[in-house]
């Protein structure tokens, strides 16, 4: 560990919500011109830990030093005057603003009669943006931007307010291969500057490469920490979920039956062509592909979400017309989005409600909805989930990411489903949480569900598929089956390298 002493430091800090204690004696270590890993499960406290560093939350007891001095955060604007900027995996930023006024807003620099000075504005905005490699017009709408560049603009933001602790909040779950790269040259750049950054992500590959210090917390205690160069993949799983887990992905008994399902010719005008393919009873049908390929936009027509402009849909031997969501829920197809925060879930909304809302009918007499049948339909099918919450009354959106999804995912269950599409269904979920899903994933397809996964991890495209999709650039590259389903095959087919093989 280094011998200089901590910028931040956390020691006993403990905060507890209604039936559940999130934090409890926690500590934490983060350096100048460093890199911090915060690693743990869904549900270990990480995110709470962001809200306190940030101002949104106040601990309970224990204290929060900046270089050896106690220091409180009562609010956000407290925690940024000190110097803590948090980079969030969805930034939260205004669309409707300009790239310069979100990097200043709420510290603008001013005129000497007080008025917001828009031309230094500008300037400082331009300079800021440059200083991190970042080809960004400050005079663009940020709904013109791209995620990528987004986070770029975070960051220009967290310097603007000369950050001296950068929370990087899951910052690459929606980038691509390039843009991850570019963001390991960014943080580069932010170590060189001296700041002092806490890294949370649950891909282990990200942390290997980029961090220097860890720290692990596990159901809302401190584990242990230490240096990335002295630990291994296997001792961080152990301690994260306190076993190792030595298999990812279940042993299944296929017993795949008929086909039940069928798409022909496919077409959107500017997402996907001529889509075609067969899926069959108990099966789990992987697709494949890289960013922009087109695969969720297919996943999205099939739903009813948006319309195709030809081909057509068949299932149990019917052509079937889906035109909307609703048409998609009575033939027997659902669908869990990628983004579960803002297509997926209701926030505000506590969990039987969101587990039961596409079953009113099963869940309503006469009119009028039956509260005890809600809570039952839930608890049925969040228990098969191993759902972690205080109770089932509690807001979906106090819930970690992982048993966000699991909510999700219980609720188009309910609707007892012929099809169910899983859009990246562990994307930025834990390692515990992914086995659980995947483990649920082979029940379904066990018990004669069919099954359709969307997901950009070749490991897991490989472990829990019996055949693979390749979509590139709205089209279909390639079908893989068996023993050409390789990392190499996958990766050729979705980069347009030729035959797979």
């Amino acid at each position: 560990m280094p011998t200089s002493a901590p910028v931040l430091s956390l020691r006993a800090l403990s905060k507890s919500f209604p039936g559940v204690k999130a934090l409890q004696d926690v500590q934490l270590d983060l350096y100048a011109g460093t890199v911090t890993a915060l690693i743990g499960e869904n549900g270990a406290g990480k995110s709470t830990i962001v809200k306190v560093l940030t101002g949104i939350y106040q601990p309970e007891a224990g204290e929060i030093f900046l270089d050896g001095t106690a220091v409180k955060f009562p609010s956000s604007e407290a925690a940024a005057a000190a110097g803590v900027s948090a980079i969030h995996q969805e930034t939260v930023l205004f669309d409707e603003l300009t790239v310069a006024e979100n990097i200043w807003l709420g510290h603008a620099p001013k005129t000497k009669w007080g008025l917001i000075d828009v031309a230094a504005q500008r300037r400082q905005a331009a300079a800021l943006l440059k200083s991190i490699g970042a080809k960004i017009d400050p005079d663009i709408l940020l709904r013109e931007l791209g995620i990528a560049q987004r986070h770029l603009v975070a960051i220009a933001r967290a310097l603007s307010i000369d950050a001296r602790v950068v929370i990087m909040d899951e910052p690459t779950a929606a980038l691509s291969h390039k843009e991850i790269q570019e963001l390991y040259d960014l943080v580069e750049t932010l170590k060189s500057k001296g700041k002092a950054i806490l890294f949370i992500s649950h891909k282990f590959d990200e942390i290997f490469r980029i961090a220097d210090h860890y720290t692990v917390f596990r159901d809302g205690q401190f584990v242990g920490a230490g240096l990335m160069s002295e630990a291994t993949e296997t001792q961080l799983v152990q301690m994260m979920v306190g076993r190792a887990v030595d298999q990812i992905f279940p042993a299944r008994v296929r017993n795949i039956g008929d086909v039940v399902f069928t798409v022909a010719g496919y077409s959107h005008p500017t997402e996907f062509a001529d889509i075609r393919f067969s899926l069959r009873k108990g099966e789990i049908l992987g697709f494949y592909g890289l960013v922009g390929a087109g695969r969720s936009e297919v996943m999205q027509a099939l739903f009813g979400i948006t319309k195709p402009s030809a081909g057509a849909v068949n299932l149990d031997g019917k052509v079937r017309v889906i035109r909307t969501t609703a048409d998609a829920i009575a033939a027997g197809i659902v669908y869990v989005p990628e983004d579960r925060g803002r297509q997926g879930a209701i926030k505000g909304l506590p969990i039987f409600q969101n587990a039961s809302l596409p079953s009113l009918t099963k869940t309503s007499r006469g009119g009028f909805l039956r509260l005890a049948r809600e809570f039952a339909l839930t608890r049925e099918y969040t228990q098969a989930l191993d759902l972690r919450a205080a109770s089932l009354d509690q807001d979906i959106g106090l819930l970690s990411g992982g048993n966000q999804q699991k909510v999700v995912i219980a609720k188009w269950l309910a609707t007892k489903p012929r099809v169910i599409i899983l859009d990246e269904p562990t994307k930025g979920i834990d390692i515990g949480s992914k086995a659980m899903v995947h483990e649920f994933m082979a029940k379904l397809a066990a018990k004669g569900l069919a099954v359709i996964m969307v997901s950009s991890e070749i490991p897991e495209v490989l472990g829990m598929s019996d055949r693979v999709i390749v979509m590139r650039e709205g089209r279909i590259a390639a079908e893989l089956v068996g023993d050409a389903m390789t990392p190499e095959a996958l990766v050729r087919a979705a980069a347009g390298l030729g035959e797979a093989a």
